[in-house]
């Protein structure tokens, strides 16, 4: 069974100024991006089958996304061209100490529409995978995103995944929708990822611990609260546990959450639904260890494609 991954591709711009703003950054590299386009890639370079559903622009950039996911084994047949919109962007700057800040040009990602992702066919599918907060933003991919998820329920033999990847600057004038549009996923899937930061966001919670107690409570999922260097706090029936991760000298977290995710999913490929349901704490525990890992790894390289060529199902050895 294949995992269909559904969201956003865009190029990241990422200056190559280091600890430079925005603002004062002179120089930029192109670079293949977007969180679901990130998890499908990660999945493909450790060996599992993988589509994409996305839109990018006819022009060279959205070209070059579907070329670059093809070199990677992505199925691209669900990654569309919009004659009338221009490629998503995003600026991104790399402070000094690996983190990053945004600034979005949206176009063609926000223009996949539910009549478009309604045609794909899920009679192969075992895992899907929301991963993008622009799909929370208004126009055609809400819509595809809230009809992808109740297509998905009603097959009642699919793995849903999801991972919000909030981005302040998209919802900074209503961080509500945001917080209400999560919950509805997070109540809806069987796992979901989620960073400190949204954690609390998301909860109303003052610490990750107090977050991971109110989503114990409200949610039936698996789910994992990433701490960076710290590892990785695990929910999973009514307990918490920590994993701890690797130690390793970061030079770029873009797509480290995507990585983790991305072999989270790939553990989980090749098991029926009721197989994974049926997963015990100690096998949780082995899975998200090793999907540690592979987030940390994908920390010691400039950008995240760059890092997913080098994953490896090696690393869960």
């Amino acid at each position: 069974m294949k995992i269909l991954c559904i969201g956003e591709a865009l190029i990241d711009m990422i200056c190559t100024d280091k600890g430079s703003s925005l603002s004062d950054g002179q120089h930029f590299l192109k670079k293949p991006g977007g969180a679901p386009t990130n998890v499908a890639a990660a999945i493909a370079a450790l060996g599992a089958e993988v589509e994409l559903a996305a839109k990018v622009g006819n022009d060279p950039f959205g070209k070059h996304l579907i070329e670059v996911m093809q070199d990677f084994g992505v199925s691209t047949r669900w990654m569309l061209q919009d004659t009338k919109t221009f490629t998503t962007f995003a600026f991104v700057s790399l402070m000094l100490d690996g983190e990053r800040d945004f600034v979005f040009n949206r176009g063609a990602d926000g223009e996949l529409s539910r009549e478009e992702t309604d045609e794909i066919p899920l009679n192969d599918v075992g895992i899907i995978h929301f991963g993008s907060a622009t799909g929370f933003l208004p126009g055609p991919l809400q819509a595809a995103y809230q009809g992808m998820l109740q297509k998905a329920l009603l097959q009642n033999n699919i793995f849903i995944s999801f991972d919000p990847n909030y981005r302040h600057l998209l919802f900074q004038n209503n961080t509500q929708t945001f917080i209400d549009q999560s919950w509805n996923f997070l109540q809806s899937c069987h796992f979901f990822k989620l960073s400190d930061e949204e954690a609390m966001l998301i909860t109303g919670a003052h610490s990750v611990a107090d977050a991971a107690a109110i989503l114990l409570e409200k949610t039936n999922a698996v789910f994992t609260i990433t701490l960076g260097k710290e590892g990785t706090l695990l929910g999973y029936k009514g307990q918490t546990y920590t994993i701890a991760s690797i130690p390793v000298t970061p030079v770029d977290t873009t797509g480290a959450g995507d990585a983790f995710v991305g072999a989270v999913l790939y553990q989980l490929h090749q098991k029926a639904l009721a197989e994974i349901q049926a997963l015990n704490i100690e096998q949780w525990q082995q899975i998200i260890h090793n999907a540690n890992k592979a987030g940390a790894r994908t920390c010691e390289y400039m950008g995240a494609m760059e890092a997913f060529k080098h994953l490896s199902s090696a690393i869960f050895d």
